[in-house]
């Protein structure tokens, strides 16, 4: 039998932290988080959210308004793996990825109802210390949710929109422990990657950059705004290739947590990293205010290569930052903290 990284505890804790969420109502959401999470709680969230401290807070102003517009809102999970934090804050880590779904029948942040069913896309990092969540980032797609009711805050995406489906392979959810061996492999290729990455000057063609850690049909599941893409010549054409055109002076901040287990991993950052628009990025001019990037990477590994990766951008943050409240703009609200409840 092979070793295996046990990581049950930590995963059961979120998993009963979803199943509460999943079967309470706007009232007893408190309660629900109260159940596995410290009164502390470091919430991170995507704009017009961003941080929140302590529990009550974080039921208040995020889950409960949405519990009231998306009626029977549950978790979608398609992947969920856990780990050890190898970077400076360490800690064992839960990660999941997949939508919220209900239907849509209030607004939320000034998004006007739909009455149908809608999914809301997220990724998510808790890290469990003392049988609690003690410190979250929640990233979630609200212009994904905003086209799905009619209002697209952006011109056509490089590349496709589609609600996006969990792995190829079908075995996301890593509720079992795994061999170690296989995280490590994970690892040390998504530390391959973001080496190549650095800041865009490995001196090789994109191409040829990206299939030294990349599968030649890799899928790369984006953000709205940009889209899903398939293959790595299609990857390079409508999201690497214009994206690296349209920034300069790219300078990583790092990432506050990265782990893997089995053949998934990914990490988060509060931000990921800066860059400067050069113009052209989702029709925005050339300006000299660098842009902040908060990401969510979500990866498959298929032998010795990345296969598929989850993407998820504050877009809304990123253009609040140049300027521009999307949010408020496409809905006719104010996209702030005062949006929250509305």
């Amino acid at each position: 039998m092979p070793d295996l990284t046990d990581f049950q505890e930590e995963k059961d804790v979120v998993r009963r932290t979803y199943e509460a969420i999943d079967a309470s109502t706007p009232n007893t959401v408190t309660a629900a988080l109260e159940a596995t999470s410290s009164p502390g709680l470091t919430w991170r969230g995507f704009a017009p959210f961003d941080e929140i401290s302590g529990v009550d807070a974080v039921a208040a102003e995020f889950w409960a308004p949405l519990k009231r517009a998306m009626s029977g809102l549950h978790h979608r999970i398609d992947i969920l793996f856990a780990g050890q934090n190898h970077l400076e804050a360490g800690g064992v880590w839960v990660a999941s990825m997949g939508h919220l779904m209900g239907l849509f029948d209030q607004p939320w942040l000034g998004i006007s109802p739909t009455g149908k069913m809608a999914f809301l896309r997220y990724a998510a990092f808790h890290r469990i210390e003392g049988g609690r969540i003690v410190d979250e980032a929640m990233y979630f797609d609200v212009p994904h949710l905003m086209v799905q009711a009619g209002c697209d805050p952006f011109p056509p995406n490089t590349g496709a929109y589609l609600v996006q489906p969990g792995p190829a392979t079908h075995d996301g959810l890593l509720w079992a422990p795994q061999p170690p061996e296989e995280g490590i492999k994970t690892l040390r290729l998504i530390e391959a990657m973001i080496a190549d990455l650095g800041n865009w000057d490995l001196g090789l063609p994109l191409e040829e950059e990206l299939r030294r850690t990349w599968a030649e049909d890799m899928i790369w599941w984006g953000p709205h705004g940009i889209g899903a893409t398939f293959t790595i010549p299609r990857y390079a054409i409508q999201h690497a290739g214009p994206f690296r055109a349209a920034f300069a002076e790219r300078r990583p901040n790092g990432h506050v947590a990265r782990l893997a287990e089995g053949h998934f991993g990914g990490f988060f950052g509060w931000p990921s990293f800066r860059a400067r628009p050069k113009g052209g990025f989702l029709g925005m001019p050339e300006t000299e205010t660098p842009g902040e990037f908060r990401v969510i990477d979500i990866y498959r590994r298929a032998g010795d290569s990345l296969a598929e990766n989850w993407i998820f951008i504050d877009l809304l943050h990123f253009f609040r930052g140049q300027g521009v409240d999307l949010l408020g703009r496409t809905v006719g609200i104010k996209g702030d903290r005062s949006a929250r409840s509305v």
